[in-house]
């Protein structure tokens, strides 16, 4: 309840500094409207980098389109770039968020880019600075897609303890070793966030992000990290699946972008070094559509420990 309490205090702040933002951009008050804009700006991120942050991954991620909103309309007014009337950020369309800012308080605030009122496309449209497409030997990829963005870079919180044993129970501890990939010794603060999904891509335990790597040799980034399963493996439904996300951050579009997914079905839980194939995003948390990331053979080597009591 504390929680609930607090996320409800930050939402409270914020939409009372939005509403006065958003009426100094209706009257025209071009400098109060992009003072009240970026205070705003500062003090969602400030909550979101908080390594005490009242608000859970999903919150976060819609906090961070909010964030995104914020600074296209903070652009627009002040002209910074050059768009045509029809590509303009405009006043109606970061109204349209605020029944998210209002909503992000409660327990299911987080929410997937369809419900969103403005489209990942569009956010990405206002980008200054678009960066190459990575180019394999023998294809090439489109751009990374954004599925989180971002106007900063977020805090890295603490991975999560292991749970208490239980008698007739098992937990299980991965240790991601290291990742190939072509570009490797290219990426900027890449980081691996892990989760537990069921058949219909549901969390099934809390999610967690490794802490940024800065070593890589050849074709390999290095994390050496281990990451504790928030639940006993008794507890998991058959269809589950544990997923790891490769993300790093991207300067020129400043954001942090998912570049290719793994993923471990119940049926390859086992102890001792395992790797797994690597997919192209978006991540598809139903396995329904996948794809390699590469021709080359680029895996996500793991080494896994099950204990009991």
């Amino acid at each position: 309840m504390a929680a609930a309490s607090e996320r409800q205090k930050f939402v409270e702040l914020w939409s009372s500094l939005f509403v006065k933002a958003t009426d100094f951009d209706s009257w025209g008050q071009i400098v109060e409207a992009v003072d009240e804009y970026s205070r705003l700006i500062k003090r969602i991120r400030g909550e979101i980098a908080s390594d005490q942050s009242s608000f859970d991954t999903s919150q976060c991620a819609t906090l961070w389109k909010i964030v995104a909103c914020l600074e296209m309309r903070k652009k627009s007014i002040q002209s910074e770039f050059e768009v045509d009337d029809d590509e303009n950020f405009s006043l109606e369309q970061l109204k349209s968020i605020d029944s998210k800012l209002k909503g992000v308080a409660d327990a299911k605030g987080g929410d997937g880019d369809a419900s969103f009122p403005i489209s990942i496309d569009q956010l990405n449209r206002f980008d200054v600075e678009a960066e190459g497409n990575d180019r394999d030997d023998e294809e090439e990829e489109k751009d990374e897609d954004v599925e989180i963005s971002l106007l900063s870079r977020p805090g890295q919180k603490a991975l999560k303890p292991r749970l208490p044993l239980l008698t007739g129970m098992t937990l299980v501890t991965i240790k991601i070793e290291k990742i190939g990939l072509k570009d490797a010794g290219q990426l900027m603060d890449p980081f691996i966030t892990v989760s537990v999904k069921d058949g219909q891509g549901v969390d099934m335990t809390p999610v967690q992000d490794t802490p940024v790597s800065s070593s890589w040799k050849d074709r390999y980034v290095n994390f050496n990290v281990s990451v504790e399963i928030q639940q006993y493996l008794e507890k998991l439904p058959k269809t589950a699946a544990v997923f790891f996300e490769f993300k790093h951050y991207k300067p020129k579009k400043r954001l942090i972008s998912t570049k290719c997914f793994a993923f471990m079905e119940m049926d390859e839980i086992k102890p001792g070094p395992g790797c797994l194939e690597i997919y192209k995003k978006p991540t598809d948390f139903k396995r329904k559509r996948l794809g390699l990331l590469s021709t080359k053979p680029l895996y996500l080597h793991l080494n896994l420990t099950l204990h009991k009591a």
